[in-house]
């Protein structure tokens, strides 16, 4: 079988989007170019999808070959099919402070992604009392010259893909004890602003099987 029709992991994402992050950092990829690929990243299926993402750039030569070696050894994390829903490209909300403030709380419904922007203002993203209605969904936050708090459960997966560019992006990864735990995703960038990401204490999900 061709390795680029090969199922990718989260490690397989995860490790495209490292190499996209240094990139940016070099100042190989805009912050426009590196958003639009990061978002191809976290809708890939397969390595060959992930491959042309990175093949302009250093270490992305060959990434798909290694992933894929690696995959076939057992050495790379791979997550049962159907444990994780990517977002569908039209099932996303935004939310946006420009010169004042957002926020979502409360009993609420997140969708598969989204969207933040925060500029000039700030936004609150409150995750700790929501519906997970799919086992991922993610944050996509942008924070110029503003900022976004993330709060979560404890008892949940959280991944970082973000970048802050004279700015802050701390997000407080973790993996959740439970496999069957909801994941969210933060990724995006602070420029100027600050993009904050951590559990709340005490707060937990009652039932992690409850999404679909």
């Amino acid at each position: 079988m061709d390795d680029s029709s090969l199922r990718a992991s989260d490690a397989d994402r995860d490790r495209t989007a490292g190499i996209l992050r240094e990139a940016l950092a070099e100042g190989r990829l805009t912050a426009e170019e590196h958003a639009e690929r990061i978002d191809a990243v976290y809708g890939a299926r397969t390595l060959g999808d992930l491959a042309p993402l990175v093949r302009d750039l250093p270490g992305g030569q060959g990434s798909a070959d290694r992933t894929a070696a690696a995959t076939a050894s057992g050495t790379a994390s791979v997550r049962p099919h159907g444990a994780s829903v990517r977002p569908a490209w039209g099932a996303s909300e935004n939310l946006v402070a420009v010169f004042g403030g957002a926020t979502r709380r409360g009993r609420w419904r997140p969708a598969p992604r989204t969207n933040a922007l925060a500029l000039f203002g700030g936004i609150e993203i409150d995750l700790t009392e929501a519906f997970f209605e799919q086992r991922e969904i993610v944050l996509n936050v942008w924070a110029v010259f503003g900022g976004v708090e993330i709060k979560v459960p404890e008892n949940i997966s959280v991944r970082c893909a973000g970048s802050g560019v004279f700015g802050g992006f701390d997000v407080k990864t973790g993996e959740a004890p439970d496999p069957d735990a909801p994941v969210v995703v933060v990724t995006g960038f602070a420029v100027f602003g600050g993009v904050e990401a951590k559990p709340r204490r005490g707060k937990r999900l009652k039932n992690l099987r409850a999404v679909n």
